[in-house]
């Protein structure tokens, strides 16, 4: 039990401890108790629910999802059955992976109206908003499944989720193709989850794109390391819109606003075009350290609001952008300079002391950029990979929670006043 002491009068509250031995107060009863409320500006020691879906200790550098850690993850599963793991909480049998690629496999392609949803955007158009409208929009093709009445949501949820894990990656390539003017490439049913995307994107009229086996290893660990992280900006907001009973469309509409963020999910942009600027200036990164140093230039994929230590989902990206690079046969500059920035952050006493070692964003963007895909449409791609998670979190709302999120807030506005009309404010003139 905790007790707080108010007002010379003392109170005691329960206290919850996760499977993992974190501790959190039970404060829900504080202000009618008391008239309290706590204040904690961005929730950094709010604990907004009890999931039993991702783990992690940013102090020691852990991720595990349902208990696995990411590094197990990563070296002996895909992105499906990472899915799969997330949405269900354990991980698939072969047959229940075979059920699972075939519900994806059946719902990946659109219906022909959505079509001219394309052709009413601006060609400009940014690829997150067009993500986040198309999302909503096929809600209003599949009624049973966005009906805002939770038992009936919950009854189509395994359809629900395979055709959104599906659908968003359509959705994605057409509007990579939309931007550029070029037609749109239909699925194929005997190409896998992953390989099934590139071909969307990059197959030309009269060139159909061959996966390459070390392209599509590289974009599947892409989306299984960013498949879910705990109580993040666009998780929480999915979190907070399926509270007040939306279905699980509209929510995952949400979760893609709040990604689109350049403090969330632009991360991975803002690197690639901090190591362009390092590269178009000359510089192999050796200046650019000693100006971050100095205060005067800005290191982006460095520390992590979460990870206090390195993050354990970069450790494995950056072998992985290496490899990737070495089978194209691929020098690019830019990851010389990653390179070079990541030997100062790990041995320079500067970033030691401050903790800034690189995060999965520092490499994703490598990657990305070296697999064809434009900086524009890299927080689409972070919105692929996040899917699962979305959808987990979305379920576990909507089964267990009965009270919509409302935060509390502490008012600074002005202490009550008397209207006037407008003849008679000070400073009017007719």
């Amino acid at each position: 039990m905790a007790k707080i002491t108010l007002e010379g009068q003392e109170h005691t509250y329960p206290v919850i401890v996760g499977t993992e031995g974190e501790k959190a107060i039970d404060t829900r009863k504080l202000r009618t108790d008391t008239g309290y409320i706590t204040f904690d500006e961005g929730y950094g020691n709010t604990g907004s629910c009890q999931s039993n879906i991702t783990f992690i200790n940013g102090e020691k550098g852990i991720l595990r999802y349902r208990g696995y850690p990411i590094d197990q993850l990563a070296s002996g599963a895909s992105f499906l059955s990472c899915a799969y793991l997330i949405i269900y909480g354990e991980l698939p049998t072969q047959d229940q992976l075979d059920t699972f690629r075939d519900k994806v496999r059946e719902n990946a392609n659109l219906h022909e109206d959505f079509k001219h949803h394309f052709q009413g955007f601006p060609q400009n158009s940014h690829p997150m908003a067009v993500l986040s409208s198309m999302l909503n929009s096929l809600g209003c093709y599949y009624p049973d499944m966005s009906s805002n009445d939770r038992e009936k949501d919950l009854a189509n949820f395994d359809t629900a989720a395979a055709l959104l894990i599906s659908k968003v990656r359509t959705i994605a390539a057409m509007t990579y193709r939309m931007h550029r003017g070029m037609p749109f490439v239909y699925p194929r049913r005997d190409l896998r989850y992953v390989e099934n995307f590139l071909h969307m994107m990059f197959t030309e009229p009269y060139n159909l794109y061959e996966p390459i086996p070390e392209v599509t290893r590289a974009l599947d660990l892409f989306l299984l390391l960013h498949a879910d992280h705990e109580q993040n900006c666009s998780t929480s907001t999915v979190r907070m819109v399926a509270s007040g009973g939306a279905n699980l469309f509209a929510s995952v509409s949400a979760g893609v606003c709040a990604l689109w963020g350049p403090l969330h999910g632009g991360a991975n942009s803002a690197v690639i075009r901090m190591l362009s600027d390092i590269h178009a200036s000359g510089d192999d990164g050796s200046r650019f350290i000693e100006a971050a140093k100095n205060g005067k230039a800005r290191l982006m994929g460095f520390g992590h609001r979460v990870y206090k230590n390195f993050d354990p989902r970069a450790k494995i990206f950056a072998t992985a952008a290496e490899d990737l690079l070495k089978a194209l046969g691929q020098k690019d500059p830019l990851l010389d300079i990653a390179k070079r920035l990541q030997e100062a952050a790990l041995e320079d006493p500067y970033f030691v002391d401050r903790k800034l070692y690189p995060n999965v964003d520092f490499y994703s963007g490598i990657v990305l950029r070296a697999i064809g895909i434009p900086v524009d449409m890299y927080t689409v791609m972070f919105a692929i990979g996040r899917m699962p998670g979305w959808i987990a979190n979305w379920r576990e709302v909507t089964e267990n929670n009965k009270r919509i999120y409302r935060p509390r807030q502490v008012y600074t506005g002005p202490k009550e006043r008397t209207f006037q009309p407008i003849e008679e404010r000070d400073g009017h003139r007719r």
